[in-house]
């Protein structure tokens, strides 16, 4: 079994595949004054009663790929898999690990592991062109060209972060449930400003998709767009730009760079 880890800036996604399949998921907060114990604990609560595992946190584990946008929560990952995982084959993504995707950026350090790992699964899910709009704390577009290079990308406020900012900004507003309205004019204050962030947000999508793709391929109909991220279910039957809804995509990648660096080493 592998254990795939993606810690986001708020929210951290394992996944645990059997082969190449998914077979088990958890999401929990990100939370960077966690230390290596305390997460130990944690994903051996997670991972405690899955039939496929041991009662051991190391029972059935045979290989982890972890990738972080946290640098502190990085640090107490590796700790993690020094104290506990000892002797089981684990990839942390950084500089220098096998992805198989050339990044042409001006700095590649400079680029979100998440962000390749997405990249990383893409080209061997759809090929080139794609582009990748994940929906986290931030909303990230990623282009992939039709050689499966990362060659660059947007980055824009997430809908979560947009949310708090209007009820932390505006006087007579207030945070809100994130979910569609029954109609795009918002009978109620709550409603108007669902109907702003949902309609919104698929407007921003198609518009800067749309942009992408002209710029990324000769003919824009060729290039895939692959929906990713916790609140893409939001936005799905909105934005009209989307072809694909792959939720453990970043997981997929992670099982893709391990198999590149320890599988086939």
């Amino acid at each position: 079994m592998l254990l795939t880890i993606d810690v986001g800036n708020t929210q951290t996604v394992l996944g645990l595949f059997d082969g190449d399949e998914i077979v088990e998921h958890w999401r929990i907060s990100t939370d960077p004054r966690r230390t290596a114990d305390e997460l130990a604990v944690l994903f051996q609560g997670l991972m405690g009663r899955h039939p496929l595992l041991g009662d051991d946190l190391g029972d059935g584990i045979e290989g982890i790929a972890i990738c972080s946008t946290v640098p502190s929560v990085l640090h107490e990952m590796r700790e993690v898999t020094r104290r506990y995982y000892g002797d089981v084959p684990a990839v942390l993504v950084e500089p220098g690990v096998k992805t198989g995707v050339p990044i042409l950026m001006d700095n590649p350090k400079e680029v979100g592991a998440d962000r390749i790992i997405n990249a990383v699964a893409a080209v061997e899910l759809y090929d080139g062109p794609a582009i990748v709009v994940d929906f986290g704390t931030a909303t990230t577009f990623d282009a992939v060209s039709a050689r499966g290079e990362y060659v660059g990308g947007v980055i824009a406020p997430g809908i979560e972060i947009s949310v708090e900012a209007l009820g932390v900004k505006g006087a007579q507003l207030r945070k809100i449930e994130l979910a569609r309205p029954r109609s795009v004019i918002g009978k109620n204050t709550v409603e108007a400003m669902q109907s702003g962030i949902i309609h919104g947000f698929a407007g921003q999508v198609d518009g800067v998709v749309n942009r992408m793709a002209r710029e990324l391929a000769d003919d824009p109909d060729d290039v895939t767009v692959i929906a990713t991220g916790g609140l893409a279910p939001l936005v799905l039957g909105e934005a009209t730009v989307i072809d694909e809804h792959e939720p453990w995509l970043t997981l997929v990648g992670l099982r893709l760079v391990y198999e590149r660096n320890v599988a086939r080493a």
